[in-house]
């Protein structure tokens, strides 16, 4: 546990210090990366989306339909690029659509 400090601080600053000293930085994008998808990609393509799953920069995401498949990878620059922005900072270099 980290050491108390007799200056106050925010709310915020003191999440952000728990956070990054116990180090779940990567558990909480991955919380964070589905839930901008099932927000970006709204429920026609939550329906098919069976699994979604953040490793290191590249997500991987596994559909039920081969069709919806092919269309997301014709704007798959443009999906990563959309969920990169709605998370805030840059979490995903590669999608990989299964």
């Amino acid at each position: 546990m980290a050491k108390r400090n007799k200056d106050q601080l925010s709310i915020s600053d003191l999440v952000k210090e728990f956070v990054d000293s116990n180090r779940l930085q990567s558990g909480l994008d991955n919380v964070n990366v589905k839930e901008a998808w099932a927000q970006m990609m709204g429920n026609g393509v939550n329906n098919y989306t069976t699994a979604i799953q953040l490793e290191r920069d590249t997500l991987y995401v596994q559909l039920s339909s081969s069709v919806l498949r092919e269309e997301l990878s014709y704007g798959n620059q443009k999906i990563i690029k959309m969920l990169n922005e709605a998370l805030g900072k840059e979490v995903i270099k590669k999608l990989v659509l299964r």
